[in-house]
């Protein structure tokens, strides 16, 4: 009787040390064994067939202009992108202009308002008048000139380029702030920056990457001007640590700072604030006009 099984072929003996066989067969492999055969006839050379040529430029040209279409899809802006760039700087532009507007007109109401004032006083004698445009110029009110000092600081040329890897070297608030504190320290009587008056209730602050002065933005560089005696000034504010600040600033951020005396400055009046949480006590003195002006300040927190 048969066996239905199929024969199993006989194992050979060798059959576990294949691994060993191969490597000892075929020690190199096929890209070794072509290399050894090139540097072995150095002047034998594979032909191409034109076929292979012509494939190959073709497939050149083919990836040379999908490179450029890539490129110019990924230049060229998208249309909706451009719509809403150029509206953005319509109403930028629109904005600015308005707000321009709005500066010169509140400019001529406050020289209005002013010459008002003055007619309003005018018989009270020289003497009101005079005192009080003196605290008109102390408290910032009422626009004055004549010789000072000017600060300028601008950003470090890496700063200035838009390099966001050196943001510590643009000017910051708490630059501006320190100047202003050591120019009033050295006497000065009157401080603006940029054209913006500093008050005793001014505040330097900052929003982003924009430095404000009672919420108005300032754009670099950044020119702090005082009215007063140049030479007392400049000796002044060398004496101060507003001096060693700058000079840490100008030999550690790069940032420029220059200092120039100045034989008329004119710096404009800063709006008249409105006081808030003011109730008077004692007795009520009524000026002309209605208004109460005995009394004094109180805490928002206190009750009248």
């Amino acid at each position: 009787m048969t066996d239905p099984r199929p024969a199993v072929p006989a194992r050979r003996l060798d059959a576990s040390m294949s691994l060993l066989i191969e490597a000892s067969t075929n020690p190199l492999d096929a890209g070794y064994a072509e290399a050894a055969a090139r540097r072995a006839h150095p002047h034998a050379r594979t032909r191409r067939g034109p076929a292979a040529v012509a494939l190959v430029a073709v497939l050149a040209v083919v990836v040379g202009l999908g490179t450029v279409w890539a490129a110019r899809e990924l230049r060229a802006p998208e249309p909706e992108v451009l719509q809403a760039r150029t509206a953005l700087q319509s109403e930028i532009e629109d904005r600015r202009d308005a707000a321009q507007a709005l500066a010169q007109r509140n400019a001529e109401l406050a020289a209005e308002v002013e010459a008002l004032s003055a007619e309003a006083l005018a018989g009270g004698g020289t003497a009101v008048l005079e005192a009080l445009a003196a605290q008109g110029a102390a408290v910032g009110t009422v626009a004055v000139g004549g010789p000072g000092l000017a600060v300028t600081l601008s950003d470090s040329a890496r700063a200035a380029a838009g390099d966001e890897q050196f943001a510590d070297e643009r000017v910051q608030d708490l630059d501006l702030q320190i100047v202003a504190n050591g120019l009033w320290e050295a006497g000065a009587e009157a401080i603006a920056i940029n054209g913006q008056r500093l008050t005793a209730v001014s505040a330097i602050r900052s929003a982003g990457q924009a430095i404000l002065v009672d919420l108005v933005p300032l754009v670099g560089p950044y020119r702090v001007e005082a009215v007063g005696d140049p030479a007392a000034l400049e000796t002044g504010l060398a004496r101060t640590a507003a001096a060693s600040h700058l000079a840490l600033l100008t030999s550690t951020y790069g940032i420029g700072v220059g200092t120039s005396r100045a034989d008329a400055l004119e710096l404009p009046a800063s709006p008249v604030p409105t006081l808030r949480y003011a109730t008077p006590i004692g007795e009520a003195v009524v000026a002309p006009g209605g208004l109460d002006v005995s009394g004094s300040v109180q805490s928002p927190g206190e009750s009248s």
